[in-house]
C-alpha cells in the first residue's frame, strides 16, 4: 500500500545536519501517521552526506535515498524526489533545518480544513543575512512584474502538496526548474501558513551571489517573455524619439542655429543606438540559447544509486 505521507529533502553538504534532520522529520511525520516515507536526494554532495545517508537507510526501511550521478542543482533534485515518492500528501523541505519539520502537522491540518490542495509555508522572521533578504525581495518583485503573477518572497519550497498537484508539476519537464513557480503555474486550491523561520543549524548557504543571479536570470527567462517585449518597446521608443528629433534638428539647421555638426553628439548617438541594438540582440540570444538547451531533451537528472527502493508496482 502506498504511504499516506512522503517527505522529500534534497541534500547538499548536509553531513552536519543530517542526523538531526532525520530525527526531527521522523518525529514530525510520526505525529501525522505511521504510514510515511522519507525520500532524501543526494545532489552529489562532496562531503560525507552519502555515507551517512547509507547508514541511516540501513537502519530504517522507510528511508529512501537517491544519489544523483552529478550535481544537478536543488530544484532538479526536488524533481527526482517527486518522481520517486508515492505518498498521497508530499512535504518538501530543505535540509538546513531553517524549514522546521515540526510544522508538518500544522500544514496538513491547514490543507484539510481549507480545504486546499497545497499549503505553502510563509517564513516569518527570516533568519537569513540582510543581503540575501534584499536580493530575494528584489528577485521576487522582478519575477512578479515580469510574469504578471504575485510571488511572495516569504514563500519557498517548504509546504505540503497533494498527489494531484505533484502529478501536474511533474508533467512540466522544462530544462529550467524552479519549484515554487511551477507550483503556482499549475494552479489548484492553494493556501499559506505562517511558520517560524529558524537560523541555519550548521554551515553556510551554498548559494553565492553569482549563482543566485544566474538562477534568477534562468527563472525569469523560463517564466516570462516580457524581457523581449521590453526590448521591443525600448527600440520603438528610441525610434519614436529619433522621429521627433530629426525634424527639430533640421529646422534648427535651416534656421542657422547649427553652424557646425558636433563630433561629441555623433559619437554619443552611435554609442546609444549601438547599446540599444546589442541589448535587444542579447535578450533574443538568451531566449534562443534556452530554446536550444530545451530541444536537446536531455534527462533532468540521472540517478546513480538508490537505497530501499519499493517493489515494482507499489507506486501510487
Amino acid at each position: 500500500m502506498p504511504p499516506f505521507l512522503s517527505v522529500i529533502s534534497p541534500l547538499y553538504r548536509a553531513a552536519p545536519t543530517l542526523a538531526e534532520l532525520l530525527r526531527r522529520v521522523t518525529a514530525a511525520a510520526s505525529a501525522v501517521t505511521e504510514n510515511y516515507e522519507i525520500v532524501l536526494v543526494d545532489d552529489r554532495s562532496p562531503d560525507e552526506t552519502w555515507g551517512l545517508a547509507q547508514a541511516a537507510a540501513a537502519r530504517d526501511p522507510r528511508l529512501r535515498v537517491l544519489r544523483l550521478s552529478r550535481n544537478f542543482g536543488q530544484h532538479r533534485a526536488i524533481t527526482a524526489g517527486l518522481d520517486a515518492c508515492r505518498g498521497e500528501w508530499i512535504v518538501v523541505l530543505d535540509c538546513d533545518l531553517q524549514d522546521q519539520p515540526e510544522a508538518m502537522p500544522a500544514l496538513l491540518a491547514a490543507a484539510r480544513s481549507g480545504p486546499f490542495d497545497l499549503v505553502q509555508a510563509r517564513r516569518m522572521g527570516r533568519q537569513d543575512a540582510w543581503a540575501k533578504r534584499l536580493l530575494s525581495g528584489a528577485f521576487h518583485r522582478s519575477l512578479s512584474y515580469l510574469t504578471g503573477a504575485r510571488h511572495d518572497p516569504a514563500v519557498g519550497n517548504f509546504g505540503i502538496y497533494h498527489r494531484r498537484v505533484v502529478a501536474a508539476v511533474l508533467r512540466l519537464r522544462e530544462d529550467i526548474r524552479y519549484f515554487p513557480a511551477q507550483v503556482r503555474w499549475v494552479g489548484f486550491r492553494a493556501g499559506t501558513l505562517d511558520v517560524a523561520h529558524a537560523g541555519r543549524a550548521a554551515g553556510e548557504s551554498t548559494y553565492r551571489l553569482g549563482t543566485l543571479l544566474d538562477l534568477a536570470l534562468d527563472i525569469i527567462l523560463a517564466n516570462s517573455d516580457k524581457p523581449i517585449r521590453l526590448a521591443v518597446k525600448t527600440g520603438l521608443a528610441v525610434a519614436a524619439g529619433a522621429f521627433v528629433l530629426v525634424p527639430v534638428t533640421l529646422l534648427r539647421y535651416w534656421a542657422g542655429a547649427i553652424t557646425e555638426p558636433g563630433y561629441a553628439s555623433l559619437i554619443l548617438s552611435v554609442w546609444f543606438f549601438s547599446g540599444v541594438l546589442l541589448a535587444g540582440l542579447g535578450v533574443v540570444g538568451l531566449y534562443v540559447g534556452k530554446t536550444f538547451e530545451q530541444t536537446k531533451e536531455r534527462p533532468l537528472y540521472i540517478v546513480d544509486e538508490e537505497l530501499n527502493a519499493p517493489p515494482a508496482g507499489s507506486g501510487p
